[in-house]
């Protein structure tokens, strides 16, 4: 099982999360393009690190809304949205490079991420853009995702959230909703070990929905972020889990 994080999330003077911490925890690093957060130095930094630290490099690619994180909906014609993220996937790999890596997927982010996994036209725009630049890319996504059926030969991998609630349906709980996300250690460390081990999670109505996942998310922007990594990474291992990247 794959742990990935979102990482280089600053912008400027602002910094969110301790992506060197991170670093040494996860083994994929989704790396900000600088549309919903992220600058071309945090960028190099993170990339430089990922290198250092043998970790695989995603592009996060996001709306360009970097005032609003990249957490709200927008209505993007599809010829846009995927020269957008093309250049994010091209700017980021350009550094990438320059450190001695390389982007090995692409996990897109926030209102995106959600938008693709129920509609097919957002989601061929992305698609697009991705086998444009390398079809040998991954596409990292929600299983069930509407990606999935217009992927037409691109290779998408089912991901799961060890930090956030699912509906019955097997979506996201919107980050507007209560409890969306959840903080309490014991019950992050017990989702993610079944997740990996069971393949299955239990929804907000206490539906168990079953998951065919070979990523774990733990996001990086959270309270106590880098210990929740640790303990999620060492419960794994505890559990017989091999934590390695999937790409």
């Amino acid at each position: 099982m794959d742990i990935n994080a979102d990482l280089g999330e600053g912008f400027g003077r602002w910094v969110l999360g301790d992506d060197a911490a991170l670093l040494d925890v996860v083994t994929s690093a989704n790396v900000a393009c600088g549309f919903h957060a992220g600058d071309p130095l945090i960028m190099r930094r993170v990339c430089a690190g990922a290198v250092e630290r043998g970790v695989t490099i995603g592009a996060q690619v996001s709306y360009r809304d970097l005032a609003g994180f990249g957490r709200r909906e927008m209505e993007v014609a599809a010829e846009e949205l995927t020269a957008e993220v093309l250049y994010q996937l091209a700017a980021l790999d350009g550094i990438a490079r320059a450190e001695g890596g390389r982007v090995a997927y692409v996990k897109p982010h926030g209102a995106l991420y959600n938008r693709i996994v129920r509609d097919p036209e957002q989601a061929r725009a992305v698609v697009d853009a991705v086998r444009a630049y390398d079809p040998g890319l991954p596409l990292l996504t929600l299983p069930g995702s509407a990606v999935f059926g217009v992927a037409d030969g691109l290779t998408v991998v089912a991901e799961c959230f060890a930090d956030r609630a699912y509906t019955p349906e097997g979506r996201l709980v919107s980050r507007r909703e209560p409890g969306a996300v959840i903080h309490d250690r014991e019950a992050v460390v017990g989702r993610a070990v079944r997740m990996a081990t069971r393949g299955s999670v239990v929804a907000v109505d206490g539906s168990e929905v079953a998951l065919d996942a070979r990523s774990i998310c733990v996001h990086g922007d959270t309270p106590g972020a880098v210990e929740l990594a640790r303990a999620v990474r060492a419960a794994l291992a505890e559990a017989g889990v091999t934590v390695e990247p999937f790409a």
